[in-house]
């Protein structure tokens, strides 16, 4: 009985408890951080209107200004609506809060690479709100954009309430994107069934329509979401060459190594 509990035990906790804590730390002090600075660095909506209209009149002359469209076809369906809002506002909590825990416990020699990965992300992210501080579409009513997200809900992104910790004007890069195809690469990777690797491969793709459709990012916020992604992918690599026994990213049928204990 004292080696099955053992056993279980190295399973949920491969590194014990206090590299657990630890990381749980090291996330809740980085995404508070992140919540917080986000809303100092927001800007004036004259400025971040300006940049919107920006990006509109740069998706029109590429003749890619398709959003209101989507989104126009999308509200026909009131079912695909509110899935959509409530998978939107879990995707950077409840639903990535879930994966790295999965992470952590299923595939524990990888989670380091994706927990670096992700820091990066946040702060490149950052980085991009306080220079390029942008409106989201679904400020943007004259374009006939509509704020689903408070049909929805009833909670508006531009309340005084929500911008004690966000910042309504954080729309370039796109991070649920980015963080969408950070997951979604690794998991495909990662994962055996066929099914479950074609789902995260196309996770991507579906969070991309979800903040069109909801009318919270551009197609080109979803693009230099992507862009943030690959960098954050470099970095993650750079950094795994300081601890290549800690922070290498093992995809399954990978070789493997003793595991160091990773911080």
């Amino acid at each position: 009985m004292t080696a099955r509990l053992a056993s279980a035990r190295g399973r949920v906790l491969p590194n014990g408890w206090v590299d657990l804590l630890r990381q749980c730390s090291l996330f809740g002090v980085a995404y508070l951080l992140y919540r917080l600075v986000e809303g100092l660095v927001g800007s004036n909506a004259w400025v971040a209107s300006s940049h919107a209209r920006e990006l509109i009149s740069f998706e029109r002359s590429l003749h890619i200004f398709v959003e209101p469209a989507i989104q126009g076809w999308a509200t026909s369906s009131h079912g695909l609506v509110v899935i959509a809002a409530y998978v939107y506002i879990n995707a950077q909590t409840t639903i990535l809060i879930a994966l790295l825990l999965y992470l952590y416990v299923a595939h524990n020699r990888s989670y380091y690479f994706v927990r670096n990965m992700l820091f990066v992300g946040l702060a490149i992210g950052l980085i991009g709100y306080g220079v390029f501080p942008t409106a989201p579409p679904r400020f943007m009513e004259e374009w006939g954009f509509i704020d689903t997200i408070n049909q929805v809900t009833g909670v508006s992104g531009n309340s005084t309430i929500a911008n004690v910790f966000f910042n309504p004007y954080a729309a370039v890069p796109s991070m649920h994107v980015a963080c969408a195809v950070m997951l979604g690469w690794t998991l495909a990777r990662l994962v055996r069934n066929r099914l479950a690797k074609v789902f995260w491969a196309l996770w991507p793709v579906f969070i991309t329509f979800l903040t069109v459709i909801t009318a919270n990012h551009f197609l080109i916020d979803a693009v230099l979401g992507l862009v943030v992604a690959g960098i954050s992918l470099l970095a993650a690599r750079r950094l795994a060459a300081l601890r290549p026994h800690a922070w290498t990213f093992r995809p399954h049928g990978a070789p493997q190594h003793a595991h160091v204990p990773a911080t």
